[in-house]
């Protein structure tokens, strides 16, 4: 499936240079023996490629994996699966002194430009760094190197023998950009590099980094959760959820004309700056699963507000729709969690445990909700299992109720237009409707 996505992005653009080619590539934390529970899925199972000198962004919420990924394609985290192929080169095969010689062509920029330099060292020992490390040339060459790079950051050189602190936070992070150049590197992971600065300086630094990529012809995996900056500087956008690419395609095409229920989510929370504006937003319920226990089938379709439904329930009232969720996850929460022995002994006199609360659960869901007859026939069967502690015969109840396909099956990657876009979503099956009909009607 991951194949397929890459496969496809190569298609539509085969006629440029792949840089950088991910297959399949996942990132686990976590002992999965005995004692470590399942490993937690940072990434898993990613697949896209890096065409050389354009930009990608990558945008998702907090802990959806962004970081993670970036540092992986930089080795800077290990891959637990999958390639990572540099210029054709898998990366993830290189032994220890393979990663020293290929790391001069690949390069991070940090989010924090105040913890990612050394405040005992001086700007231009901070930049030199990586041509002491690499032994580049003469000492000599290399400070004149130093100030050749801070003056192409816009610094001047006389700043060579200042210290971090003494800068602000748009010229620290000109110096770590300058720093990142030293080797002269093709691919850069930039890692939010301006989340942390004011807006007017944002704009200076983006204005930098483009610069740079048309003077040095770069290649950018850019990193952000601010989605007018990512429209602003990259060609093409990965959206990500959960470890998992949820569409990725051009930026202008991916902004105007969302294709995946995700994106169109992500989208609707930018902020609007005409007051008058009364376009409704979406708004998903409930937090991302954890990924030490991600959701079968579609990654999204525990907070999907397109999530398809039985052809009975099609027309179910929203906010009992979303109870019924809910109530998954509380299940799913209460089958994973260790009784202890005090609540076993609690369980056997008859007494409260933190596990007797199901009917409270029910009526905090669907207090005062007008629920169709079947409906609620088959979620008081739901509760009666819960209160009896037999969370899975309980989920048995739900999930053939009112389960469905995005909770079976995981989707494929679907082309959804003639550059090649692609989404991953069971909505885009001929059979089903399309997640952009589904919301007009709910939104």
């Amino acid at each position: 499936m991951s194949q397929q996505l890459a496969s496809s992005d190569s298609t539509t653009r085969e006629k440029r240079e792949k840089l950088v080619e991910v297959r399949d590539l996942k990132t686990y934390y976590g002992d999965s023996g005995m004692f470590g529970g399942p490993p937690v899925k940072a990434v898993d199972g990613v697949s896209f490629n890096v065409f050389r000198g354009e930009t990608l962004g990558l945008v998702g919420e907090s802990g959806c994996g962004k970081t993670t990924l970036g540092r992986t394609l930089l080795q800077l985290e290990d891959a637990t699966g999958g390639e990572v192929r540099y210029d054709g080169t898998d990366i993830t095969e290189l032994n220890s002194d393979q990663l020293y010689e290929w790391r001069r062509n690949a390069q991070m920029v940090f989010q924090d430009p105040d913890s990612s330099l050394n405040d005992r060292m001086t700007v231009g020992e901070i930049i030199r760094e990586p041509l002491d490390v690499y032994e580049w040339e003469t000492p000599a060459d290399r400070r004149d190197r130093v100030r050749e790079l801070l003056e192409t950051v816009g610094l001047r050189p006389e700043h060579y023998f200042r210290y971090p602190h003494q800068f602000s936070g748009g010229q620290r992070q000109r110096i770590g950009i300058a720093r990142t150049l030293a080797l002269e590197p093709d691919f850069m992971v930039l890692d939010e590099p301006v989340s942390a600065l004011d807006v007017s300086v944002q704009a200076e630094i983006i204005n930098l980094l483009e610069d740079l990529q048309e003077e040095f012809g770069l290649t950018y995996l850019f990193i952000a959760h601010d989605l007018s900056v990512v429209r602003h500087i990259c060609d093409r956008v990965a959206v990500m959820y959960l470890g998992n690419i949820m569409e990725i395609g051009p930026t202008e095409e991916l902004f105007t004309d969302p294709a995946n229920p995700y994106t169109h989510s992500l989208l609707s929370a930018i902020p609007a700056p005409d007051p008058t504006d009364t376009a409704e937003r979406i708004t998903l319920h409930g937090t991302p699963p954890n990924p030490r226990y991600p959701p079968s089938g579609c990654p999204f379709n525990t907070r999907c507000p397109a999530r398809i439904r039985p052809p009975e329930y099609e027309h179910l009232d929203d906010e009992v729709w979303q109870g019924i969720n809910t109530l998954r996850d509380v299940l799913l929460e209460r089958k994973r969690a260790d009784r202890s022995i005090r609540e076993r002994i609690r369980e056997r006199l008859g007494r409260q445990t933190r596990f007797a609360t199901v009917e409270e659960t029910y009526d905090e869901l669907f207090g005062g909700l007008q629920i169709p007859a079947n409906a609620e026939s088959s979620i008081e069967q739901i509760v009666e299992h819960a209160s009896n502690n037999d969370e899975e015969a309980a989920l048995d109840v739900l999930t053939e109720e009112f389960g469905s396909i995005c909770e079976s099956e995981k989707p494929e990657y679907h082309t959804v237009s003639e550059t090649g876009r692609k989404s991953f979503c069971h909505r885009h099956d001929g059979e089903h409707r399309q997640p952009s009909q589904v919301l007009e009607e709910r939104y």
